[in-house]
């Protein structure tokens, strides 16, 4: 009797992963973003397949397998058309290529960035004296500053800031806007896992991390994905109250996988942290 070899682990992974990825984007989505009107009651949330699968151009049936994740070959063109359906942006295109097997596209060259050059510049120029920390491929700590140590009370070396965030009650008191910030941690978490789909430490840590905290798992649940990025973030410190902060992330040129942290305090009465309140706080933050 013949028998059909199983696929790899990693293949199966990754088509999972791409099946629950399409279908939380596709429900995301209302008709009305799309151009479609409907006068009757939907009970389907989102978009339906036959609207993805017109919209893309493509097949129902083809669609609905590579939704269901089944073992197809997905095209390029293919990929990039859904992606275009379902108004991916450039992280979640990436994220979907990736899960498709293919390489994610070139960003366009020139592109210009003249509006994020002074804030780029006073974030390299403010590294010494604001927090600042690499983690690896999983969020772990693999370098900080000395204030990065302070404010975040980062111990050792190996502490998981994702970890932290999600099972210390009082590490997410240090954030007034803790929601946005668990919610960014996750989907930055599920981007480096696409970029590793062998690994099955990061399904392991998830899953560790969904039977500890059902809001990780609800976010989890969710797919979303965002890469290094620009953004803001609010810090309480003990001696100081409220503290804005310019946060960056970027990739490390010497360790790919790596993630490099930057944080500087924002100029005026309620956001400047003077350096001495930063050495000093103990933030339990992450």
């Amino acid at each position: 009797m013949q028998t059909t070899a199983s696929p790899p682990v990693s293949g199966l992974l990754r088509r999972t992963r791409l099946r629950h990825f399409l279908r939380a984007r596709r429900e995301q989505i209302t008709p009305e973003e799309v151009g479609l009107v409907y006068v009757e009651r939907r009970r389907t949330p989102g978009l339906r397949r036959e609207e993805v699968a017109a919209l893309a151009g493509v097949g129902v049936s083809w669609y609905t397998w590579l939704e269901q994740g089944r073992d197809i070959n997905v095209s390029e063109g293919i990929v990039n058309a859904v992606s275009n359906a379902l108004r991916l942006g450039d992280v979640e295109r990436t994220y979907f290529y990736r899960l498709a097997g293919h390489n994610p596209p070139q960003p366009t060259a020139g592109r210009r960035w003249d509006s994020e050059y002074a804030r780029m510049n006073a974030l390299v120029e403010g590294w010494s004296r604001n927090p600042a920390y690499i983690t690896d491929r999983y969020g772990r700590i693999e370098l900080a500053s000395r204030s990065a140590r302070s404010l975040f009370r980062i111990e050792a070396r190996g502490d998981n800031c994702v970890l932290k965030f999600f099972t210390e009650p009082s590490t997410r008191e240090k954030y007034p806007e803790a929601d946005e910030v668990g919610r960014g941690l996750v989907a930055q978490f599920r981007a480096q896992s696409a970029r590793f789909p062998e690994d099955r430490e990061f399904g392991r840590i998830a899953e560790r991390l969904s039977e500890r905290s059902p809001r990780f798992a609800t976010l989890w649940d969710s797919h979303e994905v965002v890469g290094p990025n620009q953004s803001r973030r609010k810090i309480a410190l003990p001696q100081a109250g409220v503290r804005v902060f310019d946060r960056v992330v970027m990739s490390v040129p010497e360790s790919p996988e790596s993630l490099l942290t930057l944080y500087v305090a924002r100029p005026g009465a309620e956001s400047a942290a003077r350096p001495r309140e930063l050495a000093g706080c103990r933030a339990e933050a992450a």
